[in-house]
């Protein structure tokens, strides 16, 4: 057994568990400081939760084990994405860490999601549930498309050797890469409840999708959730990372020293990364949700055009 690859994947999730609050309170303090606002702190997300996490769970009446459970496995499952998507070293979990497996497992965390806000039976649990499954319904086959053409370019579908092997090409413009990579940045916004498809910070109920979803949780849960949510962007950060800018991951037969190195780098693409969304959500304006397709579906022509890019020019 090799002790080294199990304590690097013990690490790897360590570091996700601790930097993913962090990322989303550095993209809430950016979009502050665009937005000429007061930036709030950047330790607020972990103040938030801590609260969350000591206070009495209030659940409702007619709420079933669905209910309680789901806070749970929203939460596994982005640890397990977490663990799988190469943020720092392409050693661990590779057998285990297929692209297309990972996007049936976010999609587990939605359906759980969904169920959990339609088990009590409120009108806005619902109205939540019914908006993020048509966004999640339209923006898998985009992210699906993505990974196809990388896929194509790599000949594998394993995240990591997929990185792997983009890493080692001749740094150049690739039209292929450049269509796919606009198409993932509209996914990532549409997936993680950000401007323009969603507004984090509102709770107006003719708009919210994400938020609705959490309004009968409390305490312990609603910081399983709040906190797997911000697992949530920072694994698609850490898979455009992977497809797009994959230099600066350890490789396995890199060593420790190249795990270490690999920690600055992850560093400063997480935090140009959340200068980037909140620059996005500063210039955009929320749509209406009966917009939300044709965003989705933009995002899907993007990406096909990169699939077609790659087949007919091998570019």
């Amino acid at each position: 057994m090799d002790w080294t690859a199990i304590l690097t994947q013990l690490l790897e999730i360590a570091a996700a568990l601790a930097v993913a609050p962090l990322f989303m309170g550095w993209v809430t303090q950016c979009r502050a400081w665009l937005q000429n606002r007061t930036a709030p702190s950047l330790w607020l997300p972990y103040r938030a939760i801590h609260k969350l996490f000591h206070k009495d769970a209030v659940l409702a009446q007619d709420a079933s084990p669905l209910f309680r459970a789901a806070p749970y496995v929203v939460f596994g499952t982005m640890v397990v994405a977490a663990a799988i998507i190469p943020s720092m070293s392409t050693l661990p979990l590779t057998p285990a860490a297929d692209a297309i497996a990972l996007v049936g497992l976010l999609a587990t965390a939605r359906v759980f999601m969904s169920l959990a806000a339609m088990d009590v039976g409120t009108a806005f649990g619902t109205l939540g549930a019914r908006r993020e499954m048509m966004v999640g319904f339209l923006a898998e086959p985009a992210l699906l498309m993505v990974i196809f053409v990388a896929s194509l370019i790599s000949a594998t579908t394993a995240l990591p050797v997929i990185s792997g092997r983009l890493a080692t090409q001749a740094i150049g413009l690739y039209p292929s890469l450049a269509f796919t990579a606009v198409a993932f940045t509209l996914v990532l916004l549409a997936e993680n409840a950000r401007i323009p498809v969603d507004n984090p910070a509102t709770h107006l109920e003719l708009t919210m999708i994400h938020e609705a979803m959490l309004l009968e949780y409390s305490a312990r849960h609603l910081a399983l959730m709040e906190w797997a949510a911000a697992l949530k962007l920072f694994n698609y950060a850490c898979i455009g990372f992977a497809l797009f800018l994959p230099w600066g991951v350890a490789t396995g037969e890199a060593g420790p020293l190249a795990l270490l190195l690999s920690i600055p780098l992850l560093a400063v693409k997480l935090a140009l990364a959340g200068l980037g969304i909140a620059l996005i959500e500063t210039l955009s304006a929320k749509l209406r949700v009966f917009r939300v397709p044709e965003f989705l579906a933009t995002a899907f022509m993007f990406a096909v055009l990169g699939m077609l890019v790659h087949l007919l020019l091998g570019a």
